[in-house]
């Protein structure tokens, strides 16, 4: 029989230190809702280490420079925030879309970042909002961009006894908003075949002067598209600029073909996606 040791700590270097020395593989419990499909037939000793007694962890706070999100804070608590999602409503479109209401109550912003799929939801509405990954581990303390901390197919950059200790994620300058769109087989709990994230800040007559778009779904991670950006910068959201960001962003995808969907299809829809949610950040932002 496998076992599987169980720790609950109370601190970050509590936690900290028991991934650091475990002689064991060693896994983080944020939410669990995919890391206890990910243990079904189990072949090893295994750590599992329940980060949510950590106040910090299970704390979303939102203040003049920005938001503070604990890694475990339940996606159903988050969405509930008529604050949080006055000022990021992007990301908390995005979080809304992970699973079920049941998975809702357990699955996180934090775990669906360190989980580190390519098509993650939540992934590219944080990059499309300059998040800064906050990682502690025996060395200390260090600040990475959401766009970098994804490795690869479900790896990301941490190293032996690091844990995501935060995600902080700047308050959008004026007159900026985000969205964030997704598209799958079925209407609801469904893994997204193409995403997209988009962040667009306007000046006073509507043009827009920064912006940030996101593809996911579409490559081995989520992808920050510069070109698509570019494209709607100096513009009115005109037909034509939508169209050239959205070329930019199927010319950046690299997707596979897959029982979800054709090279072909998700290189299309991506595009259709980045056009529509700059649409809709752009009348955010407006607004």
């Amino acid at each position: 029989m496998v076992s599987v040791v169980f720790e609950d700590p109370d601190s970050i270097e509590g936690a900290v230190n028991l991934l650091a020395n475990s002689k064991i593989k060693a896994s983080v419990l944020a939410g669990g809702t995919d890391l206890i499909i990910q243990m079904q037939g189990l072949q090893e000793e295994r750590l599992v280490v329940d980060v949510k007694k950590i106040p910090s962890m299970m704390q979303a706070e939102l203040s003049k420079d920005g938001l503070a999100l604990g890694p475990s804070v339940p996606c159903a608590e988050l969405t509930a925030r008529d604050d949080i999602k006055a000022v990021y409503p992007g990301l908390v479109e995005a979080a809304y879309l992970i699973g079920s209401t049941q998975v809702q109550g357990r699955c996180s912003v934090g775990g669906n970042l360190c989980n580190s799929s390519p098509a993650a939801d939540t992934i590219p509405a944080l990059i499309a909002n300059n998040a800064q990954c906050v990682i502690v581990g025996p060395n200390g303390e260090r600040m990475v961009a959401a766009e970098d901390f994804v490795a690869g197919v479900g790896q990301n950059i941490m190293e032996k006894g690091e844990l995501l200790a935060k995600i902080n994620i700047p308050r959008p300058a004026a007159n900026t908003s985000d969205a964030y769109l997704r598209f799958i087989p079925r209407t609801e709990m469904d893994i997204a075949v193409a995403g997209a994230g988009v962040s667009v800040t306007l000046d006073s007559d509507g043009t827009c002067t920064a912006a940030r778009v996101v593809i996911g779904a579409v490559a081995i991670t989520a992808l920050l598209v510069p070109d698509a950006a570019t494209a709607l910068i100096g513009t009115k959201f005109d037909e034509a600029a939508l169209q050239a960001a959205a070329d930019a962003a199927s010319a950046a995808a690299k997707p596979i073909t897959d029982r979800r969907g054709t090279v072909e299809f998700r290189t299309h829809v991506v595009g259709v996606l980045v056009k529509r949610a700059a649409k809709i950040a752009a009348q955010r932002a407006g607004e």
